[in-house]
């Protein structure tokens, strides 16, 4: 778990090398213990979260204090140096809906995470390595068609932003001329 990793310009998180970014979530409370600086130690501040095949990152939408986001990795390797990992304890409220979109696909992803992490561990054959979390080029026929709940601002990214993308939930509801300018 690591405090504010570095984010772009446009305050996505800054992704690993084959990291793949699977939902978006904005209108969520997060808070957090053990934060140096902070007021009893502890951080509450509202933003997005971020889903990705190796993590979960908090983004703050206004930094609190020194506070602006935080990691969360899916697996800890069982070689990473324990002393090295804090424990924090974090909660996550979602204050527009969507935690059935979500949560399912949370523990899809986390399975899927802790089902590579047991390959990698225990196949001798690196040609047999064939990573899960790979996500190839989404079928043409997904690129223009989404089946989304109005109601749920739950984004499901299926082609992956580039560093100055903006990430926009398009609305279906007809806008008049006076509301378009």
């Amino acid at each position: 778990m690591a405090m504010n990793p570095p984010l772009y310009s446009n305050r996505m998180p800054e992704p690993f090398q084959n990291e793949v970014y699977v939902l978006v979530r904005e209108a969520v409370e997060f808070e957090v213990n053990k934060i140096p600086g902070a007021s009893g130690g502890k951080v509450s501040a509202k933003g997005i979260i971020y889903l990705t095949n190796v993590r979960l990152v908090f983004v703050a939408n206004k930094p609190v204090g020194n506070f602006q986001a935080f990691d969360m990795p899916l697996v800890i390797p069982p070689d990473a140096n324990r002393a090295l990992l804090s424990t924090h304890s974090f909660k996550i409220i979602f204050k527009e809906g969507g935690c059935g979109t979500f949560i399912p696909q949370f523990f899809a992803v986390l399975r899927s995470a802790r089902m590579y992490h047991q390959m990698l561990s225990s196949s001798a054959d690196v040609s047999a390595r064939a990573d899960p979390l790979q996500v190839g080029e989404p079928p043409a026929e997904t690129i223009n068609r989404a089946f989304m709940d109005p109601n749920d601002p739950s984004v499901y990214i299926l082609v992956q932003p580039q560093p100055n993308s903006q990430l926009r939930r398009r609305s279906y509801h007809p806008q008049t001329v006076e509301n378009s300018i």
